[in-house]
């Protein structure tokens, strides 16, 4: 179905490319008075059609259609097939020659391209491979270490010590089942057969439950909000949203050294709702802007005391959820310190 469509595709834009062609031809004969322009702009049309067109059927079938209207329409005698004459044969060859050329050229490309995306994405599940090997092996360790050493030391151990290490391990149990809901998330993301399903969220609904998600796994940390007076209404996947916005206000709690306040704003503009999560805290590295959400994150730097860090898994997560919604997450740090997050989701539009 999708490769009919391509195909139905570059058959309109052959015959709207050569239409024009053929109007412009006309036009440039009528003003001018002049020939000269009539070969050379067909060859362009040919050019553009091999290179926007798929394979070599539409930009061949555009250079011999070029040949018939270059000879039936502007050569003499007029509003007649010539086909044995010369001029007409050499048309016909350096048309053949300009659509092959051109459609190997650009399929080469195509296929370059395609390699490239496949090595990106081979690159980006080794890099999110690695990060998950290491984030869940520090969990699964300490939970290993703190349960045997309530069993093997349960009756010298004093309740409080007990129920310490029962407490790590329950935190690092809610860390995984977190680690878990993201990387389900990626899954279900990435299959091409699943559709994000959009349904209307009132937003001061939404940003109540992920304030209430968020202060379960972070009681300590106080969210300014600033949200409009209005009724605003979102299409959206709330579960998959939420999770975005906990995963950044998480996030800043674990990375944003320093930070003494933690906003979320929503505003709306352009028929769009903004929400912007800002920190006051250290900032993100510069040299990290620009791989913060494609899972290419180097592990190099990984915490010697081997303390849990899944900002790169979370990231991803976050730009898959808000990429499936049709737009686009960015970072940045802002002028006064601190880091700032941005992404922009539809509003619901009046008539429905």
């Amino acid at each position: 179905m999708k490769s009919q469509k391509l195909q139905l595709m570059d058959g309109i834009f052959t015959i709207l490319t050569l239409a024009v062609t053929f109007s412009a031809n006309v036009l440039a004969q009528t003003l001018f008075d002049t020939q000269s322009l009539i070969p050379m702009t067909f060859v362009l049309g040919v050019f553009l059609v091999s290179l926007k067109t798929q394979g070599y059927f539409w930009g061949i079938t555009a250079s011999l259609l070029s040949v018939l209207a270059v000879n039936y329409a502007f050569t003499y005698p007029y509003y007649a097939i010539d086909l044995i004459s010369p001029e007409c044969i050499a048309s016909a060859v350096v048309m053949l020659i300009v659509a092959i050329m051109t459609g190997t050229l650009t399929t080469k490309i195509k296929v370059q391209e395609k390699i490239k995306a496949e090595s990106d994405k081979e690159r980006m599940r080794a890099n999110l491979l690695r990060a998950v090997s290491h984030d869940l092996r520090t969990p699964l360790t300490s939970i290993y270490g703190a349960s045997s050493t309530v069993i093997e030391n349960y009756e010298s151990l004093s309740k409080e010590q007990r129920l310490k290490l029962l407490g790590e391990v329950r935190e690092d149990a809610q860390w995984l089942i977190r680690m878990v809901e993201n990387l389900l998330s990626v899954t279900r993301i990435d299959a091409e057969k699943v559709q994000v399903v959009k349904t209307p969220t009132v937003l001061e609904e939404l940003i109540d439950t992920v304030l209430v998600k968020f202060r379960k796994r972070c009681p300590d940390t106080k969210v300014q909000v600033e949200i409009p007076e209005d009724f605003i209404s979102i299409p959206m996947d709330a579960m998959l949203i939420e999770q975005v916005l906990v995963n950044i206000l998480e996030n800043a709690v674990d990375h944003a050294k320093g930070m003494t306040e933690l906003t979320l704003q929503v505003c709306c503009a352009d028929g769009k709702a903004h929400f912007y999560i800002m920190d006051d805290g250290c900032g993100i590295q510069p040299d990290r802007l620009k791989d913060l959400f494609t899972g290419y994150l180097d592990r190099t730097d990984t915490p010697a005391d081997g303390s849990r860090s899944n900002m790169g898994i979370g990231l991803t997560v976050c730009a898959a959820i808000i990429k499936a919604h049709g737009s686009e997450i960015h970072a940045k740090n802002r002028t006064e310190g601190g880091a700032c997050f941005h992404f922009a989701l539809e509003l619901e539009d009046d008539d429905e």
